[in-house]
């Protein structure tokens, strides 16, 4: 039996049934299951493909320090003391760099392994090799102990802010080079950025550290030797040097200060700072210039010597955000004076400053007006020292003549005393008697000993001008390749022809005693000088050994016109004759 077109059979009324409830059922398993996990506070599994990576496994930037620059990291919002820090994702390097910047003064090598320094040349001065001079300490370098590394009194972060590695943005051109250098990781921020003037030895230094928002106090230290390290004691000439603002005075400390462990020394200070004998570098604080400072005693090698010698080190800051200008350069006078008077005094010219500092003022207009070299203007300085000086070596030559026309007087009571005892009383009739005789003749037996005493103030402040004046390193003069250094020459010459000249004025000196002991002593006087000056400086002895051969021609000028007594000579034969 057929039935009509289009009209459901009634055999298939169930299937169609089950299969509309089907699709019911399905749809609410698919809209409806996400309602039942929200419902009972279960979040439904995300798919792989979109599955968030954690920061810890984040990629590293690769991104170079020029582009860094271009594109900043994004500053994190301010939270509240105490409370976690916003989670703005790791800050830091991927690999250990360099970073190098250029000044018209210097050449600084930066790493960004804890934001420090490994090399620091200055451009303008010269190593003993030829070569751009070096302030850093390559052995210390190599034991990780960098310039401008971070040093924590109190509460440190957990992680070692000297060995993780920064994101460093270097900006290199234009007139303010400066390199910055961030790290942010597991609530703990660092940063630290040098901004330098393109041909000044003037520099900004800034710093800071948070641990999980807490602001940690800390200072930026140089450790480990500085300056020109290739000086005959480099240790020795180094100084932490400060300026006590409420003393109103300069100060020093060496590394012995802080041999049984680090010392803090903090106060109100104009600067403060590590030099050595031509050099600086020092921190000058803004505001009230109130720093923490930290000495240290570290034991060293150079690349000049290898057994372990005290070098001093420094750190300043004690804020958790440290700003401050430094001053890394020359210890030049002017320059000096440009950024403050008071850090003009760091160079010491000692108690004989009244006449040392003339005497380099003096040295310095010579050299740039007439010789351009010091060792010409010490020469001509010193002529005319002794030419000033000449009036006293005139009287002085008077007064040992008529001491040498009482040497018969004097013979007659050194015989008359000479059989008692040096401890015997009577022996103060002697000097009763010598001192009478000298009375009358009007002379005094010290006077062979003013040309010396007038020359001693003089010879401390050539000595002060050469230690201290920049202008003196690596000044040369003829086979001198250093006034400020002894020559660098197997035998010495300056120190020879110094005795040669000794000897020969010592002859022409007038003998003011007739003891041959004594004249032998005499004699030898001109050995001691070369003994004592054979370790000096050259432009030292170039000056005792230019008033040598000065008071050699004054001499002979003398005797020309004041001969030796010839009655007094008779006199003397006759007396020995007579023993």
């Amino acid at each position: 039996m057929s039935t009509e077109p289009n009209k459901p059979d009634p055999k298939d009324s169930p299937f169609n049934l089950r299969m509309l409830l089907a699709f019911a059922l399905t749809g609410l398993v698919i809209f409806g299951t996400p309602y039942y996990y929200k419902w009972i506070g279960v979040k439904p599994p995300a798919e792989k493909t979109e599955q968030a990576v954690p920061p810890a496994s984040a990629p590293k930037s690769t991104s170079t320090p020029a582009a860094a620059a271009a594109t900043p990291p994004a500053k994190s919002n301010p939270a509240k003391p105490g409370s976690a820090p916003p989670d703005t994702g790791a800050i830091a390097g991927t690999t250990e760099d360099t970073v190098s910047l250029d000044t018209d003064l210097y050449r600084i090598i930066f790493t960004n392994r804890g934001g420090r320094v490994k090399s620091w040349t200055l451009k303008k001065f010269k190593d003993h090799d030829g070569k751009p001079l070096e302030i850093v300490n390559p052995a210390a370098v190599e034991k990780k102990i960098l310039p401008f590394q971070y040093e924590f009194r109190g509460a440190k972060p957990p992680a070692d802010l000297n060995e993780v590695l920064f994101h460093a943005s270097a900006s290199p051109d234009g007139p303010n080079p400066s390199v910055t250098f961030e790290y942010s990781n597991a609530g703990v921020t660092a940063n630290k950025s040098f901004t330098f003037r393109r041909d000044s030895y003037l520099l900004q230094v800034s710093s800071a550290v948070t641990s999980n928002a807490q602001p940690l106090s800390h200072l930026l230290v140089w450790r480990g030797g500085f300056g020109d390290l290739a000086v005959p004691n480099a240790a020795s000439q180094q100084s932490y040097v400060f300026y006590d603002t409420a003393a109103d005075k300069i100060d020093r400390e060496k590394a012995k200060a802080a041999k049984n462990g680090p010392v803090s020394k903090d106060g109100t200070f104009a600067w403060v700072g590590l030099e050595d004998q031509y050099f600086a570098a020092v921190y000058i604080p803004t505001g009230n210039g109130t720093l923490q400072t930290t000495i240290f005693d570290d034991q060293e090698t150079t690349p000049y010597n290898h057994s372990e010698d005290s070098f001093i080190g420094m750190g300043a800051g004690g804020d958790a955000n440290n700003r401050f200008a430094m001053f890394v350069g020359p210890k030049d006078v002017e320059t000096l004076r440009k950024v403050s008077p008071k850090l003009e005094q760091i160079v010491d010219f000692g108690w004989f400053a009244i006449i040392a500092k003339p005497l380099f003022q003096s040295l310095h207009w010579m050299n740039d007006n007439w010789f351009h070299n010091y060792g010409w203007s010490i020469i001509v300085a010193t002529i005319i020292i002794n030419l000033v000086l000449f009036p006293l070596k005139l009287a002085n030559l008077k007064s040992m003549r008529k001491m040498q026309a009482m040497q018969p007087e004097i013979a007659k009571i050194n015989e008359k005393y000479k059989a008692i005892p040096m401890r015997d009383p009577r022996q103060a009739d002697k000097n009763q008697e010598m001192m009478a005789l000298y009375s009358k003749a009007g002379t005094n037996p010290l006077s062979g000993c003013i040309p010396m005493l007038i020359q001693m103030p003089f010879l401390f402040a050539f000595y002060k001008v050469l230690s201290v004046t920049i202008a003196m390193r690596g000044a040369s003069w003829l086979w001198v390749g250093d006034l400020s250094q002894p020559e660098q020459l197997a035998i010495r010459i300056l120190p020879i022809i110094l005795v040669v000249s000794g000897f020969v004025m010592q002859k022409m000196t007038p003998m003011t005693t007739v003891d041959p002991a004594q004249q032998k002593t005499m004699m030898l006087m001109p050995l001691m000088m070369g003994f004592i000056f054979y370790q000096a400086q050259s432009g030292l002895v170039l000056y005792w050994l230019t008033g040598n051969l000065v008071g050699i021609a004054q001499q002979w000028l003398l005797n020309k016109a004041m001969p030796q007594p010839a009655p007094a000579a008779k006199e003397v034969k006759k007396s020995n004759n007579r023993k």
